[in-house]
């Protein structure tokens, strides 16, 4: 972001820096180029991170390494300007349709009260251009920002290069190893409920799958190992991948329900996906969990409420937003954190949708 100091390059030096602006620019004008991490970075042939881990005097760097971004520092002059962030944490949601933003919420705001900081909840439409949307992060200068689903690699970069630290929250594909998020246990979670139907004494158990994101295959993938643990083969044709809507949930149902040897019980991969089964039930004339059990993922609250209250995998997600939160603000006051992956362990709710099949 333009006006916060900048370095003039030396006339001596022919490279152009890089185009990418960050928080941490000289504090000294004058120049039409600037020098940015990303800058110095490229020069030392290292990450952003390990030029930032050189700045603020933290461990992790290699002796030639720092001595190699030192003298780059030195050379240009560059100098970290003091903090000057609003007392901000952004929250980003893609969409905000999901029932389970609002525990995300609740997470956030528990930890953002503690520390006397403000929660600004803004949504990046999955079509709106990366530059822009961080652009606008930029101007308002928070101390961090919590991502929920995804940050494309752009969109990481500038943060990055902005000196923003930041958080993803219940990751949707696979990140790299420096790029800290906090998840749940989604692969217990599938094996914890298709081994309560099993206990159950079910046998024809379905899945309905979701997406190829991280956390759908987790789920399926412990699904799969429950029924391997019990001697049983994986049948593919009880197992539908489709999105994680209502909609989809009872299309992918009245599939499944409409074979002669349709399956006794049914796991889905999120709540909703679980409300279209029972919608699909009702239409079929079947009784949950008389006829069907019924076993969802996440536990919205509104779950506990339907008729009959849904047996599902609890997803924390008010911790996991805790837990978010207090790393990125940890990683915004430059400490040292012990991990940057964490993941918050699941738990099965019971309720009234399952029970033992018919003989």
């Amino acid at each position: 972001m333009r006006g916060w100091g900048q370095t003039a390059v030396p006339d001596d030096q022919s490279a152009t820096p890089s185009s990418e602006e960050t928080e941490e620019q000289s504090a000294r004008g004058g120049g039409t180029s600037v020098v940015t991490i990303a800058y110095i970075a490229e020069s030392a042939g290292v990450s952003v991170p390990t030029v930032s881990k050189v700045l603020n005097g933290r461990s992790g760097v290699s002796d030639e390494t720092r001595a190699r971004v030192e003298e780059l520092i030195h050379r240009y002059g560059y100098r970290k300007p003091p903090k000057n962030r609003s007392n901000l944490v952004e929250l980003v949601f893609r969409e905000l349709e999901n029932m389970w933003a609002v525990e995300i919420i609740r997470g956030v705001e528990r930890v953002a009260r503690r520390n006397k900081v403000n929660v600004l909840v803004s949504e990046f439409g999955l079509k709106d251009t990366p530059s822009r949307s961080m652009n606008d992060t930029a101007g308002r200068r928070p101390q961090c920002v919590l991502s929920v689903a995804q940050l494309s690699e752009e969109e990481r970069d500038q943060l990055k290069a902005m000196g923003v630290p930041f958080v993803v929250f219940d990751p949707n594909e696979e990140l790299p190893d420096d790029v800290p998020f906090v998840g749940a246990t989604n692969w217990r979670g599938g094996q914890a409920a298709t081994r309560h139907l099993l206990d159950l004494g079910h046998r024809r158990i379905a899945m309905i799958g979701g997406p190829d994101h991280p956390f759908c295959h987790a789920r399926l993938a412990g699904y799969t190992s429950a029924l391997t643990e019990a001697g049983l083969q994986v049948d593919p044709d009880l197992v539908v991948k489709t999105l994680l809507t209502r909609e989809h949930g009872c299309t992918a149902a009245r599939d499944l329900l409409s074979r002669p040897d349709r399956p006794t019980a049914v796991f889905t991969t999120n709540d909703m996906q679980a409300l279209g089964v029972y919608q699909a039930a009702r239409e079929f004339g079947l009784s949950i969990p008389g006829d069907l059990s019924v076993v969802g993922f996440d536990d919205v609250p509104a779950v506990a409420w339907v008729d009959p209250p849904l047996t599902t995998v609890h997803q924390p997600l008010a911790e996991m937003a805790v837990a978010a939160t207090e790393l990125a603000l940890a990683l915004g006051r430059g400490e040292d954190v012990p991990q940057f992956g964490l993941e918050i362990a699941t738990t099965l709710t019971v309720r009234e949708s399952t029970a033992p099949p018919k003989s």
